[in-house]
């Protein structure tokens, strides 16, 4: 989940998520390396056209969708149709560089997503419930809808790394931690008093270098999310999926 605006105000600035108009090298290896290996991908014919099912561009990529699951902080199922990690086309073709890179440096990993593409009306149950919060503390926890999420626009990615045998690496702080120990801009702070250890920082640098090295940016509230873009990149880029509905052209059969 996204947490408050002024946040991303913090994050150093981030890099445009436009692409060349011709494929370059990797964007080759990765069209081979789909046309190829495809034991993920379902029917898309229904799927929005300006989206990717991640896994279809790179099977490496593991997923473990939190929201269409009670494995959550709000502890239900958001998600009744959404079962993929779905991305802006482009946006998925940097995270198949990314799980690339990843795997050559440390074979038998993996990035495992935890969400992706979230509607911005999930996005507004998620900012309903914690409605027992004043709105600019609650913005800590989960964007304002008002102002839109990177997430509601398949320009965001939660996600973390599996090790060789499929465990993910402890980041010493859970996915959705709302504790200042999730916090990456005091990771330094919670080192040296003892509350992260080395191994952990670690890991959660080993995450952040290989996101970073496709142009992405963590938010500083947060080590499993990272942004493709700045906010008003994606406004001037991408449409807004308001419900689920609007991910699929045709009905789909979940």
């Amino acid at each position: 989940m996204c947490r408050a605006v002024f946040f991303l105000l913090f994050a150093v600035s981030l890099t445009s998520c436009q692409e060349n108009g011709a494929l370059n090298k990797e964007d080759k290896q990765l069209t081979k390396k789909s046309a190829e290996h495809r034991p993920h991908e379902q029917a898309l014919t229904g799927l929005d056209t300006n989206l990717r099912d991640v896994q279809a561009l790179n099977p490496d990529i593991q997923i473990d969708l939190k929201y269409t699951g009670s494995a959550n902080f709000l502890g239900k199922k958001l998600y009744s149709k959404i079962n993929r990690a779905y991305l802006q086309q482009d946006v998925a073709k940097r995270l198949a560089r990314v799980q690339e890179a990843l795997q050559q440096k440390n074979p038998g990993y993996h990035l495992l997503i935890y969400d992706a593409l979230r509607p911005l009306a999930v996005q507004q149950l998620m900012w309903k419930a914690l409605d027992s919060l004043p709105p600019a503390e609650r913005s800590k926890f989960v964007s304002n809808p008002k102002n839109l999420s990177l997430h509601n626009m398949g320009a965001a990615i939660d996600l973390t790394i599996t090790d060789a045998n499929g465990k993910p690496l402890d980041m010493g702080a859970g996915f959705d931690d709302i504790r200042q120990l999730a916090y990456p801009i005091f990771e330094d702070s919670f080192l040296r008093t003892g509350q992260l250890t080395a191994l952990q920082v670690k890991n959660r640098k080993l995450l952040r270098n290989a996101m970073q090295a496709q142009g992405f940016r963590q938010l500083p509230t947060e080590w499993w999310h990272y942004n493709a873009c700045s906010r008003d990149v994606a406004k001037s880029k991408y449409k807004v999926f308001y419900t689920e509905n609007d991910i699929f052209t045709t009905p789909t059969s979940n």
